[in-house]
């Protein structure tokens, strides 16, 4: 793992405190005062925000300007950045172009087809994987080269993380992935959403046990269920997700006025697992279009305040 300090949430989980991260979805438009609003809900609450990459294939304000918007109102950004639309010249120049203007954490992903999205016509790129994108950042980092070999002025001196899904088949193939991205370069891991806690301890048991653990920040990922309907869309129609029978029996066994305080109350109780794990170095939170319940889920998880850092 990195040892540099340009990053906030790099500090925080080398200071061995527990990270919390939250998210924020840029707007389909050019409206500054969306994300503004977002920042004021997340502002204080968290060490840094993820800021995504024309998440599901839907075209959205770019994450790199979305970025600058957060820094101007005093928050960190994690940049996503997906592979599906540029090549690995553009993919290397909008990282230069990222860390210039004080994006210091990037996540790397190889992105939602665009074929799920609003626009399936769009020709993709997949130049490169995610997997190669890490290993290319750690070399301009580190190396201070460029893919093609060619010496940079300044090399973009970022905090890596990536994703990784405990809950998708095949199981055992999860801690391949892993290991595969630590070998790239990875600095922090991001997970899916843990509804189903056996099998992310599971998952942690056999990272642990072929050592990666403790090679890596692992961020686990929560998101707060607003309904049962909610609860059974995830399990049914969002690829990757494991959501227990029992979770989708809980939210149908309350009123529907007391559904989103029950779904605050599973995050909650998630949040209490991950925090007792060795392993789990921080918690994200992606309260979909629901960041005025941030505030809320960090305070009564007893996660303010946040490390004041020197």
């Amino acid at each position: 793992m990195n040892n540099g300090s340009y990053s906030r949430l790099q500090q925080v989980l080398s200071k061995g405190d527990f990270a919390v991260t939250a998210e924020c979805g840029p707007p389909r438009g050019t409206d500054a005062g969306i994300i503004q609003k977002k920042c004021s809900l997340l502002k204080d609450c968290v060490d840094a925000v993820n800021v995504t990459d024309n998440q599901t294939a839907i075209v959205r304000m770019s994450s790199i300007a979305a970025c600058v918007h957060l820094l101007q109102n005093g928050i960190e950004p994690v940049m996503q950045m997906v592979t599906r639309d540029r090549n690995r010249i553009a993919l290397q120049s909008d990282i230069m172009g990222a860390f210039s203007l004080g994006i210091t954490n990037i996540l790397c992903l190889t992105g939602d087809h665009q074929s799920f999205g609003s626009q399936p016509d769009a020709l993709n790129v997949f130049d490169i994987d995610s997997m190669n994108l890490i290993h290319a950042l750690r070399d301009m980092r580190d190396s201070g080269t460029d893919m093609s070999g060619y010496k940079l002025s300044e090399p973009p001196k970022m905090f890596i993380g990536a994703a990784a899904n405990p809950f998708a088949d095949p199981f055992e193939y999860r801690v391949l992935r892993l290991a595969k991205k630590i070998d790239a370069g990875v600095d922090f891991i991001q997970t899916q959403c843990v509804y189903n806690t056996k099998r992310f301890w599971e998952w942690i048991k056999m990272a642990r046990d072929e050592g990666l653990a403790e090679k890596v920040h692992i961020i686990a990922g929560v998101t707060p269920l607003k309904s049962a309907a909610m609860a059974k869309y995830m399990a049914g129609k969002v690829a990757g997700m494991d959501v227990p029978d029992e979770i989708i029996k809980r939210m149908e066994g309350v009123p529907k006025k007391k559904a989103a305080e029950e779904g605050i109350k599973i995050c909650l109780e998630t949040i209490s697992f991950l925090r007792e794990i060795s392993d789990v170095h921080g918690v994200h939170i992606m309260a979909i279009e629901w960041e005025e319940k941030v505030q809320e889920i960090v305070e009564a998880a007893g996660l303010l305040p946040r490390p004041q850092l020197t």
